[in-house]
């Protein structure tokens, strides 16, 4: 996912995690938002690139999906961690 510059990663990374926050009805702030975010690109686009085969960085709006449904993904797996310790 290389196709943006990496302000338009941060950009990217606030709103997937904000939407991702939502979405999993949970309460961050914006750094965890944007960090949550980031991981979650990084998650959705291994997961579009290796299962899907497509690269997601060719556009904001595809960008901000993948990297929402990431986040999403990384958020339901801390969940489920947080509720064994």
């Amino acid at each position: 996912m290389s196709g943006f510059g990496w302000i338009a990663w941060i950009i990217i990374g606030i709103i997937a995690g904000w939407l991702a926050e939502k979405i999993m009805k949970r309460d961050h702030g914006l750094l965890t938002n944007l960090v949550v975010g980031s991981l979650g690109a990084l998650i959705g686009g291994f997961l579009a690139n290796n299962l899907l085969g497509f690269d997601a960085a060719g556009s904001w709006i595809v960008g901000i999906i993948v990297a929402t449904i990431g986040a999403v993904i990384l958020l339901f797996i801390l969940g489920l961690i947080k509720k064994r310790g």
